[in-house]
């Protein structure tokens, strides 16, 4: 009899999955035994578990084997908004407001109306923005430990959209991208869309392994280190200096460009200097405004070396030309009057205030988290899967994020990111509350 091909193998478990025959969390055979089951090749059985992975069938677990995976749609990078159940609080992403911006920007949009030329707000901009918009952001960026010239600044609609450019200026496909093997996701979509290939360096308790940096720039040719020094997403470390030394120092030995995500930065309120501070020669800083002051707002910078400003202006205008010109007048008059230190402030404050809520309701579980962070990585047993968890908690009108969709390679730890800023202050203990319990009454 003829062995089945591989894509019958793939097609025959698809199927098994998706009528129901094999049920979310059933563990599947080992490489091994696959390949004496279906008379294939080791090779083989691993390809037919990495295609059932990249279908969002199965996920594998180091250590622990190859599982039907929850396709509830409430795990991964975009988990789906339609809950079952009304909804109770969302804890996937980070959308902070005061109960005060409403006015606030009706105030501010009042002001700009009553200027002397409103019809300016309707002229296109020179891509990456004029010099006086440019000039607020560098005297802005001195309170954070960058000082550049305001030439140097590139004005864009959103963090998003600068680490974009930046990506675009200074790779081509095929280039290898150094990132966390539990980082921001963003990356891997920029990454998946500019066909680079991602290096992932293991992460400890106080930031990148930087040991497993080196031997990896020594391995391959790295073009770029994406990294998130202060308050990271979403681990929450802050890389002490001499840590930051000796990623500037990598960067410089193997002739790597860093690329440093400050978009959390201003919850610390005291940090080391950035890595554009100690390698401005090499570093493009990237951040925005949507954490520190709304999440609708979106504008953003990118701070490159200076023979990198005319390629990532020239991304810029390829992609988008530039921020909106209303867009860029909120903000530069909010970066100039003071309104968003006031709001970077109460941020703090409020961040937290919530980590302190959340740290006595999950108290006894394995938390994760900066102690002034809107983020909070949260461990789960080993039998509480985490597509299983997110779907059990969907059920309980509670959204949240899985391991899955932080991970940048084969390493799925068994975890939650839980983004605090979303329920009313009031209300977080609760929700937590009722997210552990629904959390612990996963079955092993």
């Amino acid at each position: 009899m003829r062995p089945p091909s591989y894509k019958a193998v793939v097609d025959a478990y698809a199927a098994a999955i998706r009528s129901g025959a094999l049920r979310p969390g059933t563990r599947l055979p080992t490489h091994r035994a696959l390949a004496r089951e279906r008379r294939i090749a080791l090779a083989t059985a691993s390809r037919v578990y990495a295609e059932l992975a990249a279908a969002g069938l199965v996920v594998g677990e180091r250590g622990r084997g190859t599982f039907v995976r929850d396709r509830s749609g409430f795990d991964g990078i975009e988990p789906s908004r339609a809950l079952p159940v009304p909804r109770v609080a969302d804890l996937s992403f980070n959308q902070p407001l005061d109960p005060g911006q409403g006015e606030q920007l009706r105030r501010a949009l009042r002001e700009l109306a009553a200027s002397a030329d409103p019809s300016a707000l309707l002229r296109q901009h020179p891509p990456g923005g004029n010099r006086a918009d440019r000039a607020v952001v560098a005297r802005y960026l001195l309170d954070r430990g960058v000082d550049t010239a305001p030439e140097r600044v590139v004005l864009t609609g959103g963090a998003q959209q600068a680490l974009d450019c930046v990506l675009r200026a200074l790779t081509r496909p095929g280039d290898v991208l150094a990132v966390d093997a539990l980082g921001y996701p963003g990356v891997k979509l920029l990454a998946a869309a500019h066909g680079l290939d991602l290096a992932p360096v293991p992460v400890t308790a106080a930031g990148p392994d930087l040991d497993a940096l080196e031997r990896l720039c020594r391995a391959r040719p790295v073009r770029a280190v994406y990294t998130m020094p202060t308050v990271h997403n979403p681990l929450g470390w802050v890389l002490d200096p001499a840590q930051r030394e000796r990623l500037a120092d990598l960067a410089a030995a193997h002739g790597c460009t860093l690329i440093e995500d400050g978009t959390y930065a201003f919850l610390e309120a005291s940090p080391p200097p950035p890595l554009h501070a100690l390698a401005p020669e090499r570093t493009c800083y990237v951040a925005g405004l949507s954490k520190n002051v709304a999440p609708g707002l979106r504008f953003g910078f990118a701070v490159p070396p200076g023979h990198l400003v005319p390629a990532v202006t020239g991304a810029l205008r390829a992609a988008a030309w530039g921020a909106p010109g209303v867009v860029t007048a909120l903000a530069t008059g909010w970066l100039a009057d003071g309104t968003v230190a006031r709001l970077e402030a109460r941020r703090r404050e409020d961040a937290a205030a919530r980590q302190r809520v959340a740290r006595a309701a999950l108290a006894g579980l394995e938390v994760t988290a900066h102690p002034a962070s809107y983020l909070l990585w949260l461990g789960l047993a080993e039998h509480q899967r985490p597509d299983r968890a997110a779907a059990v908690l969907a059920e309980q009108g509670i959204l949240v994020s899985t391991a899955d969709a932080f991970a940048t390679g084969p390493l799925r730890p068994h975890a939650l990111r839980l983004a605090l800023a979303g329920p009313p202050l009031e209300e977080l203990a609760g929700v937590l509350g009722r997210l552990r319990a629904a959390v612990e009454s996963i079955p092993p």
